[in-house]
């Protein structure tokens, strides 16, 4: 048994959960699920980015307190955790006293070591990202942010920073070496890229007058205490940084998950800061992509953003917890449509497994009067299974629990119950109903950190003895698409 600390980024709390959110959200529950049906003591750590000069102006602009206005936006994103049925340990919310008290002592730490020394800052800068960026890229950028669509502004502060590139080597060195690990590897590329060009330091505050909501600079209360060491600091007010307890038996994290966006953030620069805090590099990194909309990035102007909300009101839980894990290509970008979705709904959970689930009840209950037989050891290899998840490959240990499934559809298939049934021979239709009953439910078992709702339904169903009919796990809908008898 090993103690597993998983966390994923933490979102900023200016807008709602949005289908994103939802893919790294149900990937960091996966993994926790998985080490926890190991017996391993998990942690899952989740939380909500609540300070910086975005959400400030948003509350400002719906004139509500800032305090006010990320409780309810925090409350939505908690209620999202809910309805995807994501079992989270901790949530570290960075407006909470607790954050507030870690992220001071990381602070302290960082200055007595001489990681911190005060100058003035002058640079490009876009509000939307919260991010200065090189003059190159400003240029490049026509000076207006690609992202945002708005203007650069030039800005020269009175500001404090932090000595990354003290650890330019060392950072470079962890990842060389495996220490820390980066997962795909093109993001490790990307990031040994930036390695080899150099890292600058960093400013780490922005004056009180222009960023009035954070956490004031201990001894300095005119300047606030930037999103770099605010956010990144989370992952370690969940473990009581700096009382050390949980410290010393969870950190370093075992996987810590990311939108390829923050990559330069969470290899970079929150390295530096644990390397400047004498703690150790996380074991894994694993960085997930952006998913489409019709090959298109999600706009509110095209009128093409998914929420996750809708999809599970129509479908239900599992059926986005499995789009997302096994259509969306881990570690790459893809793609959601509405019919892309139904058809894998329609054609692959209502047929492929929901129907199976029908077949096989319907069977034992007509020709065995709902009795199941004695369950035979089914034995099938579930290396691959276990690998994919080990190695965050979570459409792989998709395809490998759909190839069970496709497996005992072509047995009932090829033994053919109800033939059997008709030539009289009871032990050998007994023998063949208990053996896709006992494949089922080894499928089932691989499907309990996948689609847990799912998971416990057919255990439900096929362990008591005596089958249970249900209603369908996945009743057909045609929404979106046309049912095969319209076309």
């Amino acid at each position: 048994m090993s103690n597993v600390y998983i966390t994923d980024a933490i979102p900023y709390t200016n807008a709602p959960a949005h289908i994103g959110h939802a893919l790294e959200f149900v990937q960091s529950d996966v993994l926790a699920r998985y080490y926890r049906s190991r017996g391993d003591q998990v942690i899952l750590g989740h939380g909500a980015d609540e300070h910086g000069n975005k959400i400030y102006k948003k509350s400002l602009e719906a004139n509500k307190d800032t305090q006010k206005f990320v409780d309810e936006v925090t409350a939505k994103f908690q209620e999202a955790h809910v309805k995807l049925n994501v079992q989270y340990d901790r949530f570290v919310r960075t407006s909470s006293v607790e954050h507030k008290r870690t992220v001071q002592a990381v602070w302290k730490k960082l200055e007595k070591g001489g990681f911190i020394y005060k100058g003035q800052y002058e640079g490009w800068y876009c509000t939307g990202c919260e991010e200065f960026v090189p003059e190159n890229t400003a240029k490049e950028n026509g000076y207006i942010c690609p992202a945002h669509q708005q203007k650069y502004e030039r800005v020269k502060d009175d500001s404090y920073f932090f000595k990354l590139s003290y650890f330019n080597d060392q950072i470079k060195a962890s990842i060389e070496a495996g220490v820390f690990t980066i997962t795909p590897e093109t993001r490790r590329n990307e990031i040994l890229s930036l390695l080899n060009e150099g890292l600058e330091d960093i400013s780490v505050t922005r004056p009180k007058s222009k960023l009035p909501w954070g956490i004031p600079v201990p001894g300095d209360p005119e300047h606030t205490i930037y999103v770099w060491i605010d956010a990144l600091s989370n992952y370690i007010t969940a473990l009581d940084y700096p009382d050390d307890k949980e410290m010393d038996l969870f950190w370093p994290a075992s996987v810590q998950i990311i939108g390829k966006d923050i990559l330069r953030f969470h290899a970079a620069i929150w390295p530096g800061m644990l390397l400047g805090l004498g703690l150790e590099l996380p074991k894994n990194l694993y960085v997930h992509g952006f998913i489409t909309s019709g090959g298109q990035k999600m706009s509110k102007t095209i009128g093409n953003v998914v929420d996750p909300f809708e999809v599970i009101d129509q479908y239900g839980t599992d059926a986005l917890r499995y789009y997302l894990l096994r259509h969306i290509p881990s570690g790459d970008d893809g793609d959601f449509t509405w019919e892309k979705f139904e058809q894998a709904y329609n054609g692959e959970l209502a047929n492929d497994l929901g129907n199976l689930a029908q077949r096989l009840a319907a069977m034992i209950n007509r020709y065995q009067d709902g009795v199941i037989g004695p369950l035979p050891d089914v034995g099938h290899d579930e290396s691959p299974y276990h690998k994919a998840l080990e190695e965050f490959k979570f459409d792989r240990a998709c395809e490998h629990v759909w190839s069970l499934v496709q497996g005992v559809n072509q047995y009932i298939e090829e033994t053919k119950p109800w033939q059997l049934a008709k030539e009289d021979d009871p032990d050998h239709l007994k023998e063949v109903l208990a053996t896709a009953v006992a494949s089922l439910l080894q499928v089932t078992e691989l499907l309990r950190p996948l689609l847990p709702e799912t998971a416990e339904k057919l255990e439900h169903q096929f362990t008591q003895g005596v089958v249970d009919s249900q209603e369908p796990l996945f009743p057909k809908k045609y929404l979106y698409t046309l049912e095969p008898s319209r076309k």
